[in-house]
């Protein structure tokens, strides 16, 4: 009887060991991720404006209906991206994301000094390079060193009267996500 009573509480506990392991690697093994789900919404290297979030056709989950998007998906490994915004006075927020979508840097127009986006985005190794050349405006932008090659940004504005929907949209849609040479 005790012996039993063993073999079922090995059993149990080997199970829930196997499931915790389990549910952590699934995002490691899933071919879908993040940023290869923002494809749909145009080209790599630039701001794409999504759809506005009508309740049940959000573009993308957990988007706030108040705001408008724009969504940068850039790869590291065709140099540093350079990320210019210049949006209208009204609440805005940006995100840098991980390709499996993990928020890795994050700001808004109040924290931002001039009320503006002006950030450079590279790897350890470009930012060693650009040391030796670095951009004329580089003491005015927000430098951040990441390890990761593939991530993504998103804009968001407040849109607190529909009527200012088209201006704030075409305010993203201005937006610059592009590499740098270096």
């Amino acid at each position: 009887m005790i012996r039993t009573a063993l073999w079922l509480l090995g059993g149990l506990l080997l199970g829930g060991v196997i499931h915790i392991v389990a549910v952590v690697l699934v995002p490691d093994f899933t071919t879908v991720d993040a940023w290869t789900r923002l494809e749909k919404f145009g080209p790599e290297a630039r701001f794409n404006v999504l759809p506005t979030v009508e309740p049940g056709s959000e573009p993308l989950p957990m988007l706030d209906p108040t705001m408008a998007h724009a969504v940068c998906r850039f790869s590291l490994a065709d140099g540093p991206v350079r990320l210019d915004a210049t949006l209208p006075e009204t609440f805005w927020s940006f995100s840098l994301f991980n390709r499996r979508g993990e928020t890795t840097y994050s700001f808004n127009d109040r924290t931002s000094g001039e009320g503006k986006l002006a950030m450079l985005v590279l790897t350890s190794s470009q930012l060693a390079i650009l040391r030796e050349n670095p951009p004329a405006d580089l003491e005015s932008l927000i430098v951040i060193e990441t390890d990761d090659e593939h991530a993504f940004a998103m804009l968001r504005a407040f849109v607190p009267d529909p009527r200012e929907l088209e201006t704030i949209d075409k305010a993203l849609g201005r937006a610059i996500c592009e590499h740098l040479k270096v």
